[in-house]
């Protein structure tokens, strides 16, 4: 069984971002970090057993810049927690799913992450996340 561990939402400026989504939730953001190889910097929120990502694009060229300026702010991936990351990729590939990386890579929040691709799953950008050991 796949859990939600976290909801990716791109914005222009966490600067602005982020006191609106500790209204909007009422908690404190609890990490931000940057994501050199993703050129992205990160927001985190916990909000009962799930996470909010907010992500800023750290370079004019980076996907998030291409994704806001293509769609607007906004819902830009689910990620979901997997037990064995490189099991799952084998497993969907074998279901028919394109992945986006063929190996997992360091992402935001100690986790390796693999991305599915949109045109595979009815337009949503799909992570998966495993904690790095």
């Amino acid at each position: 069984m796949l859990k939600i561990e976290h909801i990716g939402i791109a914005v222009r400026e966490l600067s602005q971002s982020v006191p609106l989504f500790e209204k909007l939730l009422n908690t404190s953001c609890y990490k931000t970090e940057q994501v050199e190889s993703e050129q992205v910097a990160t927001a985190f929120f916990k909000t009962g057993d799930t996470k909010i990502e907010l992500l800023e694009s750290s370079s004019a060229e980076g996907v998030i810049a291409r994704f806001i300026e293509k769609k607007g702010e906004g819902i830009h991936h689910i990620a979901f927690e997997v037990e064995d990351i490189e099991a799952e990729m084998k497993r969907l590939v074998s279901e028919g799913f394109v992945l986006l990386n063929e190996k997992p890579k360091p992402g935001a929040d100690n986790k390796l992450v693999c991305f599915l691709h949109p045109k595979n799953t009815n337009g949503v950008l799909v992570e998966l996340c495993m904690e790095r050991k």
